[in-house]
């Protein structure tokens, strides 16, 4: 309408008015497509803004052209319009520079947030399955070194205590079994979790008998509570190594779990003698491992906890609840 109006000030008839302005806003929206369509599959990396001031001239320039040839062939025979559209020939030029300008920013900014978009879930994609492959691995590691001693103790037994070696190889069939139905979960409850652990402790029990004891002390409200697959064991396996392999006697491991603050805290404690900890090999690996994967899931390394205090070697996990992982 206002380009209607404008033309009738340059003395152009209605009607030629209307027509000029149907056929050049028609060329105009256009070049328009024609930019947006040109920046969707080519978006310029380097020098973008010479190439937003180039196209947008070639573009106007292009407009120009065929409208005036437009015009010419539909309006040819009248003289009047012929010279009101040469008088008019700068402006619309330079509106058209600005509107096809303004598209060819628009449309450039757009698709680069785009792209930055699309590369940005690419990164989150990239890390997730990094992250994950790297879980895996962690998970995996620490089941040789448990599968090994248990395989040595089961070959002891075979000569001495057959039966009780049958007894063990079922109970590790069980384990494994159960192993490999939690490798496909990342997330368990904690009850499911104590259930898995019970079939490592009984397999340790037959290796070490009465001097392995367990108390599992727990909190009604933590056993719905959720927790990372297979990450109790290598706590449990690592007081373990510090509470029974420099001893003769017998040990207690206590486990307890409470809700802190709707937390999953979770405790395992043994005896420990600094004299003699020092010669027992392989206990940082699985720490190691917990507080990396802890990280993985939950960038945070403040999780892991580990005191000495009154000869016992205390390890504290604090499990964050999935909806709280979630929001982080």
């Amino acid at each position: 309408m206002l380009q209607i109006m404008v033309l009738q000030d340059f003395g152009i008839a209605s009607s030629r008015a209307i027509t000029d302005a149907i056929v050049s806003n028609l060329l105009l929206e256009a070049a328009c497509l024609l930019i947006i369509n040109n920046m969707r599959y080519y978006l310029p990396k380097q020098e973008k803004y010479w190439y937003v001031l180039v196209i947008t001239i070639a573009l106007s320039c292009l407009w120009l052209l065929v409208m005036r040839v437009s015009m010419w062939a539909i309006f040819k025979n009248d003289i009047a319009y012929m010279h009101s559209l040469a008088q008019t020939t700068i402006i619309r030029f330079v509106i058209a520079f600005l509107l096809i300008g303004c598209c060819t920013v628009l449309s450039l900014l757009w698709y680069t947030q785009q792209d930055q978009q699309a590369d940005t879930q690419r990164k989150q994609d990239m890390e997730r399955l990094a992250r994950e492959a790297e879980l895996n691995k962690l998970r995996q590691q620490l089941q040789p070194h448990f599968l090994f001693n248990s395989l040595n103790s089961i070959s002891a037994l075979t000569g001495s205590q057959p039966e009780k070696a049958r007894h063990m190889i079922q109970q590790l069939s069980d384990f494994l079994r159960s192993t490999l139905k939690k490798e496909e979960q990342q997330w368990t409850s904690f009850e499911e979790e104590l259930q898995y652990l019970q079939l490592y402790l009984d397999i340790e029990k037959v290796r070490f008998g009465y001097r392995l004891q367990t108390q599992i002390e727990t909190e009604e409200a933590t056993l719905q509570m959720q927790l990372p697959t297979m990450i109790l064991q290598p706590l449990v396996e690592n007081a373990i190594k510090f509470g029974l392999y420099d001893t003769i006697g017998e040990v207690t491991i206590f486990i307890r779990a409470k809700n802190v603050n709707g937390l999953l805290e979770v405790s395992v404690q043994n005896p420990f003698d600094e004299t003699t900890s020092a010669s027992v090999k392989g206990t940082g690996f699985g720490l190691s491992s917990i507080r990396r994967r802890l990280f993985l899931l939950f960038s945070r390394y403040d999780l892991l906890q580990i005191k000495k205090e009154a000869q016992q070697f205390i390890t504290i996990i604090t499990i964050p609840q999935q909806h709280e992982s979630n929001n982080n």
